[in-house]
């Protein structure tokens, strides 16, 4: 099982802020495509990846990453500065 995380938006979209995930994927981009397959909801939020950015175990990567060992996976907007 992994944590999957959700922020602003996608949390929106996909209408909870976290939830348990068990998977068989590789990296966050199989990832993805399990939760797409999933319900329209998560197609809906991940539609567009490059108004997506991911952090596994709270370090930025990119949705090639593996997930080998990952304990949590978070899936946020790009932030901007202030």
């Amino acid at each position: 099982m992994i944590d999957v995380l959700y922020f602003a938006w996608v949390r929106e979209r996909i209408g909870v802020p976290r939830e348990q995930v068990a998977t068989d994927a590789a990296t966050v981009a199989e990832l993805i495509e399990e939760l797409k397959a999933r319900e329209e909801r998560y197609a809906l939020a991940f539609s567009d990846l490059r108004a997506l950015r991911v952090a596994v175990d709270q370090e930025l990567t990119d949705f090639d990453a593996s997930l080998a060992g990952a304990r949590e996976i978070a899936f946020f907007p790009p932030m901007t500065g202030g």
